[in-house]
């Protein structure tokens, strides 16, 4: 079975998810953002774009989205679906990394298994304000309207907030439910 590339954005926590990854024993490789695209297309059954401090460093991971695999982007990740697909990323009203209370407003199969409310953390410098065309809202907060993103034909997820740290609620479940959507769309 192919692995989940985790695309590298320069972000400090890129090197934890592929730990919680193979915690899970999930196969799983860290790979550059620059990785040619007929790699990452013959290389893996799931992408995963990892966190970062700029949108202007995330390489070539917009071009990964049209790849017809099953893609989750985290924090930055996100970023980069939105921009890609014509929503809107701006400054958020509240920078910093800290807990924030989500509420799950659809649960998606990325969000299957969750409870309705729960605590994530999650870096608020930059945010979706506007869901591009295609995509429905998963989750929100105080702090952000769109805390998570689903397309609604194709396997892309987005989330704000970082799964793989400890202090986010059962972190862990989105990258099961991802490997299971990702085993599925083979």
């Amino acid at each position: 079975m192919l692995p989940l590339f985790v695309v590298n954005n320069y972000g400090q926590f890129n090197h934890l998810i592929l730990r919680t990854l193979r915690d899970l024993d999930i196969e799983a490789k860290l790979i550059p953002n620059t990785t040619p695209i007929q790699e990452v297309s013959d290389g893996c059954q799931g992408i995963i774009l990892g966190g970062g401090p700029d949108i202007n460093r995330a390489g070539i991971s917009s071009q990964y989205l049209h790849l017809e695999k099953p893609v989750l982007g985290i924090c930055l990740g996100l970023h980069v679906i939105a921009d890609e697909f014509n929503g809107k990323v701006q400054s958020g009203q509240k920078g910093g990394y800290g807990a924030v209370n989500v509420t799950i407003t659809e649960h998606d199969e990325i969000l299957k298994g969750y409870p309705e409310t729960m605590q994530v953390w999650a870096s608020h410098a930059d945010e979706v304000i506007s869901i591009p065309p295609g995509f429905k809202r998963l989750a929100t907060s105080s702090i952000c309207g769109n805390e998570a993103i689903a397309h609604l034909n194709k396997s892309i997820f987005g989330i704000q907030w970082h799964p793989e740290v400890s202090h986010t609620f059962e972190g862990y479940r989105i990258f099961e439910n991802f490997s299971r959507i990702c085993q599925n769309s083979d």
